[in-house]
């Protein structure tokens, strides 16, 4: 019978607690930047000129069809060679927010395209330009028709947040790694790891909820 023991673990736990900072600082930067990008990406997607939709699908496909491991990889060890050195902080970072661009994107331009298309030439009718257009008319109601897949993808980025650990990123799996290579309760080390993701999942779905029934509980004819 294995014997469990949590003392060594509990013991540095504060530094589990810096890891998890880290992974919750890095998710929410990620999932800002790339909601932004994501928004432009679907609007060059659905009314940009043809070289710009071209461009942007070949960004959606590569991102989609290639490995998450590989693109961290890429930004790590290859910009370098093109003299562009960034920190394992900055380079997971990137990776994440170029990585969440894609499926992003492909989330807000179906959004995008539940809107109806009466309701942008009602817009341009009473003068709105295209800025005043992708504010007051299309983003809301397409924001409220993607919102639960969007919530899903942003808490799949922080779990997948903990591959970036392979180049020293220092977040909850780098920590996580560390302390098992220092007390060798490996078991022990991965079942409280397993469950501050499970709690940090739980945390992000919440938030998401709230948001969502503040921002998007207007009816819908509104």
């Amino acid at each position: 019978m294995y014997d469990f023991n949590f003392a060594p673990v509990f013991d540095s736990f504060g530094s589990l607690l810096v890891g998890a900072w880290l992974t919750v600082q890095m998710s929410c930067i990620a999932m800002v930047v790339g909601l932004i990008l994501s928004i432009f990406g679907a609007v060059g997607k659905t009314s940009g000129p043809k070289p710009v939709r071209i461009a942007i699908n070949v960004y959606i496909e590569v991102i989609r069809n290639t490995p998450f491991l590989i693109q961290l990889y890429f930004f790590f060890f290859a910009l370098p060679a093109l003299g562009l050195r960034l920190g394992p902080n900055q380079a997971a970072l990137l990776a994440l927010v170029v990585n969440f661009g894609a499926y992003g994107t492909e989330i807000m331009r179906a959004g995008v395209a539940s809107v109806g298309h009466g309701n942008i030439e009602a817009a341009k009718t009473v003068g709105l330009n295209f800025f005043q257009t992708l504010r007051y008319v299309i983003l809301k109601p397409a924001m409220r028709a993607v919102y639960p897949a969007l919530t899903s993808q942003f808490i799949y980025l922080m779990l997948a947040s903990s591959v970036v650990s392979v180049i020293s990123a220092t977040d909850l799996a780098a920590a996580g790694n560390d302390l098992q290579s220092q007390t060798f309760a490996s078991f022990e080390v991965y079942i409280v790891i397993t469950a501050m993701y499970f709690a940090m999942s739980l945390a992000f779905s919440g938030v998401f909820a709230l948001i969502g029934k503040y921002a998007f509980s207007y009816p819908v004819n509104r």
